[in-house]
C-alpha cells in the first residue's frame, strides 16, 4: 500500500548538517477516535467502578432522595456501553484500515514475529531505541491484544453479566448471564471484575512510560500522532514492521 508522505526538506533549502524527515499519515482518524473516547471511558469506568465498590460519599437523608449510587451506576454502564462499541470499532477497523491499523498484531505462528518481539523487549530493557516503527511493534501489539482485546472482553463480560442481576431472564440475563454460575456466583464475579479493573491500571502505567521513552528516543512525534496522525521518519530510513 502507497504511503502518504511530505518531505521536510527542499533542494531549495540550504546546506545543513544532520538528516532531513518526512511525514507519514499513519493513524486514520477512527483509530485516533477509538483512542481518545476509550481513554475517557476508561478513567470514567475505573472512577465510578471504584465508588460503587467503595462510596466513601454518603449524603444524608433518604437513598431514594439523593439517588447518588443509582447515578453513579448509570454513568458506570453507559461507559461501558461506549467502551463496548468502541473496542469492536477498533476490531473491525483492523480489517479495513491502513496498512498500520493491523500493525503489531500477534502472529505467534511465524518465527520473524519471535524475534522481533524479543528484540524490541531487550531494546526497552537497554533503553535503546533500535529499529523505529511507524506502526505499532510487535511488542506493542501483544499488549493491546493482551490487555485492550482479551483483557476488555472479560470486563466486559463480567460487567454485564452483574448488570443482568437487576433484570432476571432480560437481555443480558440471556446474552451473558452463564457467566456468573461459570465463575462460582456474583460474588466471585464481581472479584475477578475488579481486579481487571486494576489490571488495567497496570496497563496504562506501562503504555504512558513505553509512549514517553519511545518519544524521546525516536523524536518521530508519537504523541502527536494520535492528534494529528502523522509520524516523522528519517528521509531514507527504513522502518521495521515486522
Amino acid at each position: 500500500m502507497s504511503e502518504s508522505t511530505t518531505s521536510m526538506g527542499s533542494s531549495a533549502t540550504p546546506a545543513r548538517s544532520g538528516p532531513f524527515f518526512e511525514r507519514l499519515y499513519v493513524w486514520e482518524l477512527p483509530v485516533r477516535i477509538y483512542h481518545w473516547v476509550n481513554a475517557i471511558s476508561l478513567t470514567v469506568l475505573f472512577a465510578t467502578g471504584i465508588y460503587i465498590a467503595h462510596p466513601i460519599l454518603i449524603t444524608g437523608g433518604e437513598a431514594w432522595n439523593s439517588f447518588l449510587m443509582g447515578r453513579v451506576r448509570q454513568v458506570h454502564f453507559a461507559a461501558a456501553y461506549i467502551f463496548t462499541s468502541v473496542l469492536l470499532w477498533r476490531i473491525a477497523w483492523i480489517f479495513v484500515g491502513n496498512e498500520y491499523a493491523s500493525s503489531g498484531i500477534p502472529r505467534p505462528l511465524r518465527p520473524e514475529w519471535w524475534r522481533s518481539l524479543l528484540r524490541q523487549a531487550f531494546q526497552y530493557m537497554k533503553f535503546n531505541s533500535g529499529t523505529p516503527h511507524m506502526g505499532h511493534n510487535a511488542l506493542a501489539g501483544l499488549s493491546y491484544t493482551v490487555f485492550m482485546g482479551l483483557l476488555g472482553t472479560a470486563q466486559i463480560l463480567t460487567g454485564f453479566a452483574l448488570y443482568s442481576l437487576s433484570s432476571p431472564g432480560g437481555l443480558w440475563d440471556g446474552l451473558v448471564g452463564w457467566v456468573i454460575p461459570l465463575l462460582g456466583g456474583a460474588y466471585s464475579t464481581a472479584m475477578w471484575h475488579h481486579l481487571f479493573a486494576w489490571a488495567f491500571v497496570f496497563f496504562v502505567v506501562l503504555h504512558v512510560y513505553i509512549v514517553l521513552l519511545d518519544s524521546r528516543e525516536y523524536r518521530n512525534g508519537l504523541i502527536g500522532a494520535m492528534i494529528h496522525g502523522r509520524k516523522f521518519r528519517k528521509v531514507g530510513e527504513k522502518a521495521d514492521e515486522d
